[in-house]
């Protein structure tokens, strides 16, 4: 039996990454903000600390975690309330001493704790969404160097546009202050 009619094709297209090493969070810094300066897009920070001035260099906008957190807690407190009131008023009223059904005041705690509640977990949920994570694959972790990335190295990643000049994108590095410079691609998985 043949395999000519059963050849098989793939689509994947392997991304291209640009690892370099710096030898000091400075010129991580300084070279971050080189090549973010020359046009490269999709550029990552690898360190074994957190460095003051990431933010900056890398050019990111204002976090988005605020706004999911304060989402969260409106949506906690208003279905608390909702539920409460809905209980209170509709599902089973109660005319104990020919007072009102619902009584505002008393709702306040549990209507807080719920806010408290799902602000926390849309906090955690979020970053996790926006980060990525969890990620126990990504190409640069193919790098046998990269591996020094969380004891005392500093590296710097940047996705290549397919199309990219590589040579000239590792010149680019090594004139932003770079000890070395490699090409990482995707291996098909």
């Amino acid at each position: 039996m043949s395999d000519q009619g059963h050849e098989h094709h793939s689509d994947f297209v392997p991304r291209r990454f640009l690892l370099a090493e710096f030898s000091t969070p400075a010129g991580l810094l300084a070279g971050t903000t080189k090549m973010r300066e020359g046009g490269y897009k999709n550029l990552d920070m690898h360190s074994p600390f957190p460095i003051h001035g990431t933010e900056e260099a890398l050019g990111l906008k204002r976090p988005k975690i605020p706004l999911i957190v304060l989402c969260g807690a409106i949506a906690g407190a208003c279905i608390a309330y909702s539920l409460i009131y809905f209980c209170n008023v509709f599902d089973w009223p109660l005319n104990i001493g020919n007072r009102p059904p619902h009584g505002p005041p008393a709702n306040i705690p549990i209507t807080f704790e719920l806010a408290v509640l799902l602000g926390g977990g849309s906090a955690f949920m979020g970053f996790f969404a926006l980060a990525k994570l969890p990620q126990p694959y990504h190409p640069i972790f193919e790098s046998d160097d990269f591996a020094r990335a969380s004891v005392d190295a500093f590296f710097l990643s940047v996705e290549l546009e397919p199309g990219t000049d590589i040579d000239r994108a590792l010149a680019d590095i090594r004139a932003a202050g770079a000890l070395s410079g490699e090409i990482v691609e995707e291996s098909e998985r």
